[in-house]
């Protein structure tokens, strides 16, 4: 180990949203708070094919804040590498990450092929980041553990989770580190919920710590109301249907392709919207839904009491599409339908083939459900660009294209800011991580000017001690 003295590194989702990585070190230990893939912009992407920083073989455990797969998807390359260590998760992240790293090899796979087929790739032959038996290697090192708890993760290291209600099974995670100069507790907030999440119930207030990292996606701006979105989902899906049109969704596998359908059938069960087909067509998206249902079944503590005694993802005409000849049915639809389909930022998927057919045409209408990295065609959608490439050449966008931010699952800064007031005492520091700089750089400001709290947007690589 390079030093005695516990210290922070912060190699990624610093500055940006996305490869969410965080290496806590002490004289006799390794710990990796997160383990996510960068994506969006291309120079992002490029890092996750760079040499890893340290050894992974010298890492000792990985603990996941939650499954999404700027958290979790360089797992399989880390073990690729040599990382052989326990992933400690909560139980549910340790469901969804099963489903989500095959799903990731899958689809590297699948366009490594495709690419190498249609010979786009600037590289010959196109390979995958890595393949379906990395991805089943890296599950078999998940260890689950359960919320409110106190676990050892490595010499001198323990771990907390604590409920973060952004999926289902995320957590924020509280370090407590021993040191040779006394003990520290680092918190991580992974991605923080929202209080009024439809589903699940708000997130646990944050524990005292002497340093706290929290996320800042939405650290600049404010969500719409559900009213106000809810009233544009519903108009955008009317006058769609009135003018013969067709509704695509992309929409995350997980959470929010659940949230998407609870709006759909509460919008449905009040009239506001046409009893449309409705077309969830990702394999990934409906393994995921299955859990959701599970959740519900069993009195999930996470699921708001209200919801748990019906299934809000019910609606009078919900067809599951898993196979390839299921979702290429859906060429053939020449009636007004919605269709939900993954990734939520289109940059992969089934849902890249649904969008190269129907933004050409203004009849149809794309909805982005949430926040959009730069550098993804979900962005290039909703800054309006009038052209999309895909599948080496360019699309037109004629399809009226609308985003409904209030959608996502990440607290926006009043919401951040009224959570971290809960918290029983002031950090020595606080880091705001996982956001554009702007966003954190203005959430820093918000919480030097509300708590008065020493708040630091960190550099990519920044080394500080604990």
């Amino acid at each position: 180990m390079t030093t005695s003295r516990p210290s922070l590194r912060f190699l990624g989702a610093t500055r940006t949203v996305t490869g969410s990585r965080f290496l806590v070190e002490t004289g006799d230990s390794r710990v990796l708070v997160d383990c996510g893939l960068f994506q969006g912009l291309r120079e992002l992407r490029r890092r996750n094919w760079a040499e890893f920083p340290i050894p992974p073989e010298s890492i000792d455990a990985v603990v996941l804040s939650h499954a999404h797969i700027d958290h979790s998807g360089y797992l399989p390359a880390l073990v690729r590498q040599g990382f052989r260590g326990p992933v400690y998760c909560s139980p549910d992240t340790a469901a969804l990450s099963k489903i989500l790293l095959t799903d990731s090899a899958h689809l590297q796979e699948e366009e490594a092929r495709y690419a190498n087929k249609k010979g786009y790739s600037k590289h010959s032959p196109a390979l995958p980041l890595y393949t379906d038996a990395d991805a089943q290697d890296a599950i078999e090192l998940l260890a689950p553990q359960p919320f409110d708890t106190t676990f050892p993760l490595a010499p001198g290291i323990e771990g907390h989770l604590r409920w973060a209600g952004h999926i289902l099974g995320s957590a924020s995670i509280a370090l407590d580190v021993d040191g040779r100069n006394g003990g520290r507790r680092a918190f991580f907030s992974g991605d923080v919920g929202r209080p009024e999440h439809p589903i699940l119930e708000p997130p646990s207030p944050p524990p005292d710590a002497d340093v706290m990292l929290i996320e800042s996606t939405y650290g600049d701006r404010r969500h719409a109301t559900d009213d106000d979105d809810l009233e544009e989902l519903a108009q955008v899906i009317s006058t769609t249907a009135k003018r013969g049109g067709m509704v695509l969704i992309p929409a995350f596998a997980v959470d929010r392709t659940e949230v998407v359908l609870d709006a759909l059938h509460r919008l449905e069960e009040s009239g506001r919207i046409p009893e449309l087909p409705i077309y969830v067509d990702s394999p990934m998206a409906l393994d995921v839904l299955g859990l959701y249902r599970r959740a519900l079944g069993n009195g999930h503590a996470g699921v708001r009491a209200e919801v748990a005694a019906r299934d809000p993802f019910d609606t009078s005409r919900v067809t599951e599409c898993r196979s390839v000849q299921d979702s290429m049915s859906l060429a053939s639809l020449s009636y007004p339908s919605i269709i939900i389909s993954a990734s939520g930022m289109a940059t992969g998927g089934r849902v890249l083939h649904h969008l190269r057919r129907l933004l050409p045409d203004p009849l149809n209408a794309v909805i982005l459900s949430g926040f959009q990295v730069d550098g993804t065609r979900g962005r290039r959608l909703a800054d309006g660009e009038r052209t999309v490439k895909m599948f080496g050449s360019y699309v037109p966008v004629r399809a009226e294209v609308h985003q409904l931010e209030s959608f996502s699952v990440h607290a926006d800064l009043p919401e951040l800011c009224d959570w971290l007031a809960l918290a029983p005492g002031e950090p020595d520091l606080c880091y705001l991580i996982h956001g554009s700089e702007r966003a954190s750089n203005a959430m820093r400001d918000a919480v030097d000017e509300r708590f008065g709290w020493t708040a630091v947007v960190p550099r990519p690589m920044e080394r500080v001690l604990l």
